[in-house]
Formats: structure tokens, C-alpha cells, sequence
């Protein structure tokens, strides 16, 4: 049979402009799961390709003329997207449509609405019975995997979009769990793979000729002296690379061997959910973490030319306007060499979606807004427009060209340039957006900019007074 792997995207992002942008942001890669399940059946004798419409248009018209069985990969911002191609798909083929992914597990009855079959959860045990029809359950529920190590490595070799960098998870799940993490909740338990058994994976993709790695762990550093073995053999056996991006924590900064690996072995792009600088906000999403840590974090990182990119959650209920610029502030003066501005998204199955869906707070349910970049709730202390504005001024008042300077007499001209180029999209973005909420009814930024709702506090007085 031939199978074919899709990972969708929104309108938005299948604009050649915006993948433009996105490789100025990072270097271009692919999810890893359709790469591993599609591994699977290609090693059983099937016929497999994978896509990632992020990185690249498919011909989807010569697809549906050969392929048997379509799995879509879909989280929340993208379901949309995937419940679109799999219609298509049933209207214009007679191929299966199989989907799995976060949302698919979280609203399995929205996607057995488009899809045949909806995988729940770790489908490598499963995923070749599914296809081969042994499996006939619409619902098939997913075997978490006990020992990492016999999950096969990704197959690049059936991926048809570009891909610059490859990427590693060298543990699923978070021993941590901030309220509006959809991952730790899904691959819970917290487990890790072999030392051994990540740096034969690296190995691979050393002789592949890759340049860039990612690892796609939700937080690399949780067992910091498991993170310095892997920094150490990655050293020894010169598996380096141009570039290794991670995602840790503020605690890193309390280990000056492991952020001295971490440089030598070139894990020098790392992004740390800094999230606020009011400890009741961090406080409220269990952050475990306080402003004495960021601060921290922020130095060390600075000394050891790690490149630090801030992740900031802005619409926090315990965060007033005031807050979040402060927090924009501190990632400016730190020269933190980028911003990841995350407006608040309660996506669903994480306690923040349940307590806004108890409070009467969702202003949408239109699933492409969920993307970490649109308000898709009331937020406390003002407006939805306001924190959407907020989002903006976040992403203007960090990327300056002034600080583009800066940045590449830190890092090398190369990343002063990207951080030019990054400050010209914010200021294209921001245009963009204000024209969208002025002219363009029905999109997001209209709907927003004209919805009459006032912050929750505003309500509350109101209420108080009658």
C-alpha cells in the first residue's frame, strides 16, 4: 500500500512570505512522529511519504490518485486544516483517512467527524495494524511506550519538504506541569531514553550530513547530569554540529559544568519559559520558579554565549499590562537574542481550558486561532483587543534594528543579520494585523478589535455596583 504522512498548517503559514520568515526565526525541521510511524511501515514493505505543509506546498491532486491510506497529524491550530484535507480526501478518493496527534486524542469525536480511523495517544504499537486493517475500531487507543530505546529512529528518508535540521527527543513528557502544557499531559509518564541509544541517533544524522539538531525534549536539562553525558559524548566523539538548539529551564543557571558543556559541545540556542516577571503569575501556573532564577538564567546564559530566547506568556490573570512590559523589558536588557511572545491559549485538555470554559471565558472556538498568537479568551485585566495589541508591541518594542547591533557583536554577524530581518517581519506583522482589524471582516484581528468585551475585573465591579 502506499501511505502517505501529512502534517497541515494554517492559511497563514502556507504563505511563502511567512515560511520565509520562519527560516530567519530557525532553521527548518520536521515533527518527528510521522517520521518514526511512517519509518514503521516503510520497513514493513509499504510505500510511505511524509509532508510538512509548514515547510512546503504538496501536490495534493497527484496524492489522491495513488494513495491508499492518509494519516494526518493534527494539533489544535491546525485541526482545522487536517479536518479540511481529510474531506477532500473522502470526496475526491477512495483512500482511508486516519488521524492521531494531541487534539485528535483530546477531541477524538470532533475527528471521527472527518476521520475513518483516530489514533489516541503513542501509536507505535499500533499504527501497522491500523493500516493493514487488522485494527478496525474507529477509536484505537495507543500502548505507551515503557522502553524508549526499541522506538525505531525517524525515517528522513520518506520526507518530501525541506528540512534543515534533525531533530532528537531524547525523553517524552515533563516532570514539571504548568497548566497550559498540553505535552506533559499527553506523554505523561515522564520517561527517558538511553544515553547510548540518543547518541547512535545523533550518530545517524552526523553521517547524514545534517548541519543543525534540535532537541525536541520538553525540557533537555531536567536531569542535568544525564545532559552533561550526552554534552560530554557528543564532545568525544565529535558529534557537534553548527547548531543545537534546546529547551531548559532557569535552574540550568545553577550548574556551571553543565553550561559549560552545553557551550562546548555547541547546544548554544535555547529557549526558556521565563513566562512572567510576577511571581503570582508564576505562582498560578506552577512554574516552580521565582524572578531570582530568570535573573539568573538570563546572566548565565549571557556568559556562556548561549543564545537565549525568552518565552514570555502574556495574559496571565495575575499579569496587568505593566507586568508583561516589564517582563519585555528584562529579555531586552538581558539581550536575549530572541522573543517568543505566547499570547495565553487554553488548549483543550489542560486545566487553564477548564477553568475558563467553567468561567464562561472562551470568546472562540475556532481551533486555527489557537495558535500562541491570537487572543482566543477573556483575559483579566483588560480587553481581548488590548492583550492582541500587547502581542504586537511585545514583538516591535523587542526587535528594534538598533539591537540588531547589538546582537551581532554578541553572536557573530550572521545573527545580528537574522535579528535585522526579524525586527522588519514584526513591524510587516504588526501592519498587517491593524489593516486586517480595520478592513478584513471575519478574520481574527476584525473580530477581536470589534468584539465589546471588558476585562473580567471591569465585570466584576460592574456586577459590585448593581
Amino acid at each position: 500500500m502506499k501511505v502517505v504522512f501529512i502534517v497541515p498548517t494554517t492559511a497563514l503559514r502556507r504563505i511563502p512570505m511567512y515560511r520565509w520568515g520562519g527560516k530567519v526565526y530557525g532553521q527548518s525541521n520536521s515533527i518527528t512522529g510521522p517520521l518514526i510511524l511512517g519509518g514503521i511501515l516503510k520497513k514493513a514493505g509499504h510505500t510511505v511519504e511524509a509532508y510538512e505543509e509548514l515547510n512546503g506546498s504538496i501536490h495534493f491532486k497527484r496524492l489522491l490518485k495513488d494513495t491508499d491510506v492518509f494519516c494526518i497529524s493534527i494539533m489544535t491550530s491546525n485541526s482545522l486544516r487536517g479536518y479540511e484535507l481529510a474531506d477532500i480526501i473522502h470526496e475526491k478518493s477512495n483512500a482511508r483517512v486516519i488521524m492521531g496527534g494531541m487534539h485528535a486524542t483530546r477531541e477524538t469525536e470532533e475527528a471521527l467527524k472527518h476521520a475513518d480511523q483516530v489514533i489516541i495517544g503513542e501509536g507505535e504499537k499500533v499504527i501497522l495494524d491500523v493500516v493493514e486493517g487488522r485494527i478496525k475500531d474507529r477509536v484505537v487507543h495507543g500502548i505507551p511506550i515503557e522502553n524508549l530505546d526499541k522506538v525505531p529512529f525517524p525515517d528522513y528518508s520518506i520526507l518530501k519538504t525541506p528540512c534543515v535540521a534533525a531533530n532528537v527527543i531524547s525523553t517524552r513528557g515533563c516532570p514539571f506541569r504548568c497548566t497550559f502544557c498540553t505535552t506533559s499531559r499527553m506523554f505523561a509518564p515522564y520517561r527517558q531514553r538511553s544515553i547510548d541509544n540518543v547518541i547512535a541517533e545523533i550518530r545517524m544524522y552526523k553521517e547524514m550530513g545534517f548541519k543543525y539538531l534540535n532537541f525536541e525534549d520538553d525540557n533537555f536539562t531536567a536531569d542535568k547530569e544525564r545532559a552533561k553525558e550526552i554534552c560530554r559524548r557528543m564532545i568525544a566523539e565529535n558529534l557537534t554540529f553548527k547548531e543545537t538548539f534546546f529547551f531548559g529551564r532557569t535552574d540550568l543557571a545553577d550548574d556551571e559544568e553543565l553550561l559549560q558543556l552545553l557551550h562546548d559541545a555547541h547546544l548554544t540556542r535555547v529557549l526558556i519559559g521565563i513566562e512572567s516577571l510576577n511571581q503570582e503569575a508564576l505562582n498560578s501556573i506552577h512554574k516552580g520558579q521565582n524572578i531570582e532564577n530568570i535573573r539568573r538564567a538570563g546572566a548565565a546564559c549571557q556568559k556562556y554565549g548561549i543564545r537565549l530566547i525568552a518565552s514570555i506568556v502574556l495574559g496571565l490573570d495575575e499579569d496587568t499590562i505593566e507586568d508583561m512590559n516589564r517582563s519585555i523589558q528584562f529579555a531586552k536588557d538581558i539581550n536575549a537574542y530572541q522573543l517568543q511572545p505566547a499570547v495565553l491559549t487554553p488548549f483543550p485538555g489542560t486545566p487553564v481550558y477548564e477553568q475558563f470554559e467553567k468561567e464562561g471565558r472562551m470568546i472562540t472556538h475556532k481551533w486555527d486561532r489557537f495558535d500562541m498568537m491570537n487572543v482566543t479568551f477573556q483575559p483579566n485585566h483588560m480587553t481581548p483587543w488590548e492583550l492582541q495589541e500587547e502581542f504586537y508591541h511585545a514583538a516591535k518594542f523587542f526587535y528594534d534594528f538598533k539591537s540588531s547591533r547589538i546582537i551581532g557583536n554578541i553572536f557573530g554577524k550572521e545573527y545580528g543579520r537574522r535579528r535585522w530581518w526579524l525586527a522588519f517581519f514584526a513591524r510587516l506583522g504588526t501592519w498587517g494585523a491593524h489593516v486586517a482589524s480595520k478592513a478584513a471582516k471575519g478574520s481574527v484581528y476584525y473580530d477581536l478589535r470589534h468584539l465589546n468585551i471588558p476585562a473580567v475585573e471591569t465585570q466584576k465591579e460592574n456586577k459590585e455596583e448593581k
